[in-house]
């Protein structure tokens, strides 16, 4: 029995996304509780993957298939498609599995020629609507179907007007349409050397084509690639029955959201066009009126459409994203999806709903991605800085946020701008889908066309960018590379900031400062932490760093790294003077005017961390990167510790390695120079003991001793450091909580992990060392060639990035099961890169990990993870 490709709209339901797409699947869904929805059908994602995988090709069967129920859509409709008298007319869009707004393609208006559209002119007595509609299907097939860039129809369409003195598309006349329908059939033959087809199964049939073949075109990889979307879902195509809303202006088009998807504030939010057709709203080819307004020129299609909203998120129990088209005052649905949205709406409206009964509070935390919460925890712009800043135009304050850059006119311009480390702001009349690869690496957008469901606002908003829309002062000319306002000119390069809060434009740069978390931000963060089972601690180095962590709701620092300390400008001279040290004695003379610094570190840590477990990482990295390597750095150090230039050149030439990063560093210091590793235990535990005399916190330090690959090593430094900490310790009534335990970042550490627990209080995963030490790559040096393994898919993650789970991962769990076998209770965390990544903090949880550490702005992003990993494997 052959496989089915093609659904009627009434015989799929929602349930069924993942074959009939996000589109296809809603459709049946709205068609199925007795929403006005065009009839249509819909061919499955598996037919697009067959497609490709067979070279691009549509089978016979599916063709027999596809017109067998393009026969019943005319058996309902009454009218048959390709009639020269009244034809039946279908649009043919994408659909894929998850959301992709602006990244695929549509073509409407299929089935009309050049016979048909006269008969479309006579049955509706009305000859603009019908050559107009001809006109956009020939435009869009001519741009998506046979790749003609839609500038040269637009440029053209642009001229016509100012030929004519024309302001808007809807001035034109029929004559006007006939012409441009002439010259536009043209610029096809023209440009590509054929006719355009006047068969409308021939149409048709291309246009599905063209649409599954979008899947793979460059900006929809690369919107896929941004947004962690499967390469291999493949898209649906719907064939719908056209409804026209540029029929006049009884009739109209428009997107609207169930809330604000900027803010989340619960009241509809949208956008709509009489006489217009579909695309026009999203395209920002005329500037679109607020949804209120509708309730003036069409109160009764206003009522409907507001019951319609209640009824779609009511039923879908989330914020909905709603295309739909009036046609002579009739409202007809064309699709609703989970409405894109910035961090700050995901939050309101997940807090919003629970409160409102809709949702429960599980439901509400895994309706928030763990990653889009980052865009609330970065810097706005100062108050102060605004009130004298120099504000050159207000548009719409499309997606929210603050972003300064130099002005770029061109997605690969920008794009290789941001790649050479420039901070860029992406500047157009407004974006289309060919301008993802800037908009995803630029700091922020400014169009001056287009609308809050503009392609530009609605990308930027799911990419999380800060972007101003239809800031219609501002005259850009992208030809010259130039923007105007008034008679100030601002060229390619030049400095801009945009508060996409209010839509405001600057000139230059506006300082920026820390964000603001509010109240619903805090509620999702409790509930959070009431589901989740594992702690999330911090990497902090300075007392400024933890309390922005412990602010963020950090429980503890799970890495201090004490290397960061060391290259102070007051003590990086004592920390030479003790690598150039020809004697243990010198040594430990030079070790001693570091004892202080470190102490005051510690102190000023654990003040901050009160009654939290702080994990300081003793001196890890190999001694040769503190020294000077140029060489009047060489000449001048050599002049300040005394010495002379040819001595200290031996000492750092000495001190060199093949390969520091598996040199002499780490644990294997404190065993060759043991003095360094007990005046750093010395520091720590002397300022437990004054900060617990001087502030009553209980503090708990944890040891940690980094690079461990054997048991005796773990077993030589800890009785030296106990025996530091028992020489403090005795000679006073303070009792410290103290840990000693290892960094798991060497694989044979892992592979013997029940050997060194022995020795152990703790284990802490350090993954970025035991990711390079897995796979024999250096991470500093591994950037030359990962994008290569990422385009080649050798590898779906950079896994410096996220957790290598079938290698790295299966350490991990060796390590957890041999540790705990020696000793049940003993604790295990993470503090490498990936303990804030929200796929590794699931892997964590699963293997029963204590805690996750990362950096302090990642903290909220842990917390959420943690509690949506709890709640999905409870």
């Amino acid at each position: 029995m052959l496989k089915k490709y093609v659904y009627a709209f009434e015989e799929g339901k929602k349930e069924m996304k993942s074959l009939l797409g996000g589109k296809g699947a809603n459709l049946a869904e709205m068609s199925k509780i007795g929403l006005p929805v065009p009839p249509g059908f819909t061919i499955t994602t598996e037919a697009c993957i067959h497609y490709i995988e067979i070279g691009e090709k549509l089978e016979d069967s599916l063709k027999e298939s596809i017109f067998e129920h393009l026969s019943d859509l005319e058996d309902a409709i009454g009218k048959d498609f390709g009639d020269v008298n009244d034809p039946l007319l279908v649009s043919v869009r994408s659909g894929a599995v998850i959301s992709m707004p602006g990244m695929m393609d549509t073509i409407l208006n299929l089935g009309l020629n050049d016979k048909s559209v006269e008969g479309l002119a006579k049955k509706t007595s009305n000859p603009r609507f019908a050559y107009d509609s001809y006109r956009r299907l020939i435009q869009m097939f001519g741009n998506v179907v046979l790749g003609i860039p839609g500038y040269e129809f637009d440029n053209y369409l642009e001229r016509k007007k100012e030929k004519k003195n024309y302001d808007n598309d809807t001035d034109l006349t029929v004559d006007d349409l006939k012409d441009i329908i002439k010259d536009f059939k043209a610029l096809i033959k023209n440009r590509k050397d054929i006719e355009f087809p006047q068969k409308p199964e021939e149409q048709l049939l291309m246009a599905i084509k063209a649409v599954f073949s979008s899947w793979n075109n460059n900006r929809a990889i690369s919107y896929r690639n941004h947004n962690d979307i499967p390469h291999d879902l493949g898209t649906a195509v719907n064939v719908q029955t056209m409804v026209f809303g540029n029929i006049g202006d009884n009739s109209g088009t428009g997107v609207a959201f169930t809330r604000n998807p900027a803010t989340g504030e619960n009241k509809v939010f949208g956008e709509f066009l009489l006489n217009a057709q579909g695309e026009d709203v999203v395209a920002g080819i005329r500037t679109p009126k607020n949804i209120s307004e509708l309730k003036e020129l069409m109160p009764e299609v206003y009522e409907e459409f507001m019951e319609v909203t209640e009824t779609l998120e009511q039923h879908y129990k989330d914020m909905q994203d709603i295309e739909f088209t009036i046609q002579e005052g009739d409202l007809f649905l064309l699709q609703t999806r989970t409405g894109k949205r910035t961090a700050d709406a995901a939050i309101n409206i997940a807090v919003d709903m629970e409160e409102e009964g809709l949702i429960d509070k599980e439901t509400a935390i895994m309706r928030i991605d763990p990653e889009d919460i980052s865009q609330l925890l970065h810097p706005n712009f100062k108050e102060d800085e605004l009130e004298k800043a120099d504000l050159l135009a207000t548009g719409l304050a499309a997606s929210p946020g603050a972003a300064i850059g130099k002005i770029y006119f061109n997605s690969e311009d920008a794009a290789e701008a941001a790649a050479d480390g420039e901070d860029v702001i992406l500047v157009r009349k407004e974006t289309s889908p060919e301008d993802i690869e800037g908009m995803v690496k630029s700091n922020g957008i400014l169009t001056s066309r287009g609308g809050m469901t503009s392609h530009a606002a609605v990308v930027a908003r799911g990419m999380g960018k800060c972007c101003v829309a239809g800031a219609g002062d501002i005259q850009v000319d992208e030809s010259t590379r130039q923007f105007f306002v008034d008679d100030r000119v601002f060229n390619e390069g030049d400095y801009i900031s945009l508060n996409g809060s209010t839509g405001e434009v600057y000139a230059g740069i506006v300082e920026t400062t820390d964000a603001h978390l509010t109240d619903n931000f805090k509620m999702l963060m409790e509930w959070s932490d009431e589901y989740r089972d594992m702690g999330v601690y911090t990497n902090a180095d300075t007392p400024n760093d933890a309390q922005v962590a412990v602010d963020f709701g950090a429980e503890g620092i799970g890495l201090c790294r004490t290397e960061h300390m060391f290259f102070d400008s007051e003590r990086i001279m004592s920390v030479r003077e003790m690598i150039v040290a020809d004697s243990k004695k010198k040594r430990k003379k030079a070790l001693d005017k570091l004892f202080p610094y470190q102490k005051e570190d510690f102190k000023g840590i654990f003040k901050v961390m009160q009654d939290m477990n702080v994990t300081v990482r003793l001196l890890d990295p190999p001694l040769h990167e503190f020294l000077p390597q140029n060489e009047r750095d060489i000449k001048n150090l050599a002049g300040e510790l005394s010495i002379s230039v040819e001595e200290l050149r031996r000492t750092i030439s000495d001190l060199e390695e093949m390969n520091p990063m598996l040199g002499h560093r780490g644990c294997r210091l404190g065993i060759s120079y043991p003095e360094i590793y007990e005046m750093q235990v010395k520091a720590i535990i002397s300022a437990a003991i004054e900060v617990k005399e001087e502030d009553g916190y209980d503090v708990k330090a944890d040891i940690m001793i980094p690079l461990v690959g054997t048991d005796k090593e773990l077993e030589i430094i800890r009785e030296k450091s106990e025996k530091v900490a028992a020489g403090l310790l005795d000679n006073t009534d303070t009792e410290i909580h103290y840990t000693i335990g290892t960094m798991i970042e060497i694989p044979r550490a892992a592979l013997l992990a029940d050997r060194i627990a022995k020795f152990a209080d703790f284990f802490s995963f350090g993954t970025n060392d035991l990711t390079q030490m897995t796979y024999g790559f250096s991470r500093d040096d591994a950037g030359k060639f990962i994008s290569e393994y990422l385009d080649q898919e050798i590898f779906a993650k950079d896994p410096f990035q996220v957790l290598d789970q079938d290698g790295v991962g299966k350490l991990i769990e060796n390590t957890v099961k041999l540790g705990r076998e020696e000793k049940p209770e003993l604790k295990i965390g993470i503090c490498g890169e990936h303990g804030g990544e929200p796929s590794s903090i699931e892997f964590c949880h699963k293997n029963n990990l204590n805690y996750v550490s990362c950096s302090p702005y990642r903290v909220p992003i842990a917390r959420l993870a943690a509690a949506q990993s709890a709640i999905k494997h409870s």
